[in-house]
């Protein structure tokens, strides 16, 4: 007999997804929808137990021949480790003496942190014999990394003294595969632009040879220089970023190659250069296009032969550093116009890879913004989530600023909502001005155009941005608008 032992909790038996009204499995029947079980016992505290209710009711009428109890604990704080143990050990011994022919399997996703870590002490101990299940969330579930992970702790081949180490001794040997890497770095979206990319990224990796990233701004070029390290056999902690563009240009060489002290009127302390902070790993040079002709020059000699020489050193050193360069520049005109030197580009362009805006992948638009609210809601008191409308609406806009621009919408406007599913007219999408005429913004009438839908939508708009500009004070946001703090409040608890 199998029986599954598991507390109950808030997103049992049902949670919702982060579109509109939509209501997803919770941990226990995502469990019970992958894995049978002749019984399952539910563990159940004051404050869960309408949630225990309902999801015995979800479960027998999926599971009409499946056997339930339920069992109340009694439990005043559920982050109290040692009333937890106490409860769980008393209900653990009548378990097992009445089945003791049982397989026992634990979940430790539904209830605290605390009461995973009870369930896990017992099993640990020998005190249940037990197998541990983790039900991942389903963001997190791919081919690589299941709904469901099942570890033994009863088993002889699980060592019982491990020694402490980290991700990047595990791995740094290792070569990932490409699913691996875009699931640990939070790669979205399934484009076939973006999996060219991707796949092209993940080919040229295990080589040493530069690569040339080319995207307009906010496309994530650093992410993407990331993944190509993350697929290298480089140690996963040795990659080294440098926004070219963000250094003033008398000291692009001391940041790119160090220096020695005096090298230079202010050099008072050596400094390490990039160059050999990233030794051994990869060196991603953003906006290279900024970089100055000169230091382009040095640049170049590095790339040739391997060797470093620090301002004020006459010693050149050897360094093994991979080049990651990324730009959204037109080097082609750069070059033309003698602000990019031809060889090195050359020199760089071994590999190169292009970044598809969001514009042209638009079917990849509703799964990143998701995953972006989804990111925001661990910050927020009251997740939000996006009508269809609003998902649609994202999906059709143009997106000068890409993902970036993409993130900053989602959070500002899951910040500033006070409803909880966010509508279309909710969307904090601001643009650059790039016109002198303010009416030219406005939309072409047609067939099925509203002007009260649309002048009520900019109505919003404009309140939401001037509460925002203001920092909430309702008095400035009235001045801003000319209208007073009282309209203000009245149109905010409208909307509400």
């Amino acid at each position: 007999m199998d029986i599954l032992l598991t507390f109950t909790g808030f997103q049992d038996p049902y949670t919702m997804g982060l579109v509109d009204k939509e209501e997803q499995p919770g941990p226990i029947l995502s469990l019970v929808s992958e894995k049978s079980f002749d019984k399952i016992i539910l563990f159940s505290t004051l404050r869960t137990d309408k949630n225990t209710f309902a999801t015995k009711e979800a479960l027998q009428a999926s599971h009409k021949n499946l056997d339930i109890e339920v069992r109340d604990l009694v439990l005043q704080d559920p982050t109290d480790y040692f009333a937890i143990l106490k409860e769980l050990r008393l209900n653990v011994r009548n378990i097992c003496d009445d089945t003791p022919q049982a397989n026992f399997f634990i979940s430790v996703t539904s209830g605290t942190p605390q009461m995973h870590a009870c369930w896990i002490l017992l099993a640990a101990s020998g005190e249940i014999p037990a197998h541990i299940i983790n039900v991942r969330p389903p963001q997190f579930v791919s081919k690589d990394f299941p709904l469901i992970t099942e570890v033994d702790l009863t088993s002889t081949d699980f060592p019982a003294v491990r020694s402490k180490v980290t991700e990047i001794e595990i791995l740094e040997n290792n070569i990932l595969d490409i699913e691996t890497a875009i699931t640990q770095l939070g790669i979205v979206g399934d484009h076939p632009l973006m999996r060219k990319a991707l796949e092209m990224g993940a080919a040229l990796a295990p080589s040493a040879a530069p690569i040339f990233l080319l995207g307009e701004t906010g496309t994530g070029k650093e992410l993407f220089a990331r993944f190509v390290h993350r697929l290298a056999e480089r140690p996963f902690d040795c990659f080294v970023p440098m926004n070219c563009a963000a250094i003033p240009k008398d000291l692009v060489e001391s940041f790119l190659f160090g220096h020695k002290k005096g090298a230079f009127t202010g050099a008072i302390s050596e400094q390490t250069g990039k160059f050999d902070q990233a030794d051994g790993g990869t060196l991603f040079l953003d906006e290279i296009g900024e970089l100055p002709v000169s230091t382009q020059a040095k640049l170049l000699r590095v790339l040739e032969d391997g060797q470093v020489e620090p301002l004020g050193d006459k010693r050149p050193h050897k360094v093994n550093v991979r080049i990651i360069a990324a730009t959204n520049k037109d080097l082609g005109r750069a070059i033309r116009d003698g602000q990019f030197r031809e060889d090195l580009y050359y020199r760089l362009n071994v590999g190169e890879i292009l970044i598809p805006p969001l514009r042209e992948r638009r079917s990849d638009i509703p799964k990143i913004a998701l995953h972006i609210l989804d990111k925001v809601n661990r910050s927020l008191r009251k997740p939000k989530r996006l009508s269809t409308a609003a998902l649609t609406r994202l999906q059709n806009h143009s997106w000068s600023g890409n993902v970036r621009d993409l993130e900053n919408v989602i959070e500002r406007s899951a910040r500033l909502a006070r409803q909880e599913v966010l509508d279309a007219d909710d969307l904090m999408i601001s643009e650059p001005v790039t016109y002198a005429d303010p009416l030219a913004a406005l939309p072409e009438p047609s067939k099925n155009f509203s002007l009260e839908q649309y002048i009520s939508s900019a109505r919003k708009q404009l309140v939401l941005r001037a509460v925002e500009l203001a920092n909430g004070n309702q008095s400035e946001a009235g001045r801003l608008l000319g209208i007073s703090p009282q309209a203000i409040h009245k149109f905010l608890r409208k909307i509400e």
